[in-house]
């Protein structure tokens, strides 16, 4: 059943962050209530300033949680391979009566396909640490769905990007660089693109399904940066092989699976049209706005 937007239940984020915060703009655009937590005092007021209404992650009523009609968490796993929200929170959740429920996951539980194209049928199979944490919060969250009845829903995103977080602001700062490892390809997908998928989610809720959030093009890192320099006027950095680049330990551990990732679920079942359906758009989307400036 379609959820009504004339009367529209309060959000509840647990976590604010890149993600959640275009979720919210979407929720308060129709006229919505948001609720959102932080671990950062600091961030209490942008919030506020923002139209949400602020709570530190520890310090949240039970009667704001109870209230929410749709409950969004972007929070990671810990390092122990516990979810912070449901070890804090998971006898309140119980008692719920959200009609929808968001678990931001990760493409990383499927771990290494040699870039073959997958769905949300493909078996859970990480090859990283933080994949497998992923995957033991996701059975978490089922877990407490069967137990109570919550509409849970899984979304696995594949490299988040949008303004001010893009190949665009990598190459503008001069940290860009051409990682050329052969075959190695990425699906990518926008943060305004997740947004609208949450939201044809709430609109047609599915408890206990899982999708992909990824764009309609795998493509090479280097290409992105190659566009990106391109928009920007900036000279080509010379490809580097992946034994050679200087990447932290996180950035080297995507190169560790490589993937193609279906997005057809989310078209077929929910109706969405992806905005930014590649980088390309993405990407020249947030140009045109820096110059408009």
């Amino acid at each position: 059943m379609t959820q009504s937007q004339d009367a529209l239940p309060p959000l509840f984020c647990f976590g604010y962050g890149f993600s959640a915060q275009a979720a919210a703009r979407l929720w308060l655009d129709a006229g919505g209530h948001v609720i959102g937590t932080t671990r950062d005092p600091s961030k209490l007021k942008q919030m506020r300033a923002e139209n949400i209404e602020p709570f530190l992650f520890d310090a949240v009523p039970d009667d704001s949680l109870l209230s929410a009609g749709a409950i969004l968490s972007s929070v990671a796993p810990t390092e122990a391979g516990d979810d912070p929200v449901l070890q804090r929170y998971a006898p309140i959740l119980a008692q719920s009566a959200a009609r929808w429920i968001g678990y931001l996951s990760t493409t990383g539980v499927y771990g290494e396909a040699n870039g073959a194209w997958i769905d949300e049928t493909a078996p859970l199979a990480p090859t990283t640490e933080r994949g497998r944490r992923r995957v033991e919060a996701e059975a978490a969250w089922l877990k407490l769905a069967e137990a109570s009845g919550l509409p849970v829903h899984l979304f696995r995103l594949s490299g988040i990007y949008g303004p001010g977080r893009s190949a665009l602001e990598t190459v503008l700062a001069g940290r860009a660089q051409r990682v050329e490892k052969p075959g190695q390809v990425f699906n990518r997908i926008h943060v305004e693109d997740i947004a609208a998928t949450l939201w044809a989610s709430w609109q047609k809720p599915n408890p206990g399904a899982a999708y992909n959030l990824a764009d309609d093009e795998p493509a090479p890192p280097q290409e992105v940066i190659a566009y990106a320099c391109t928009l920007a006027g900036i000279a080509v950095p010379p490809l580097v092989p992946f034994e050679d680049a200087q990447l932290s330990p996180m950035a080297r551990s995507f190169y560790a699976e490589n993937k193609r990732l279906k997005n057809q679920k989310i078209k077929a079942e929910l109706g969405v049209s992806l905005r930014y359906p590649t980088y390309r758009e993405g990407l020249s989307a947030e140009w045109q706005t820096r110059a408009e400036r």
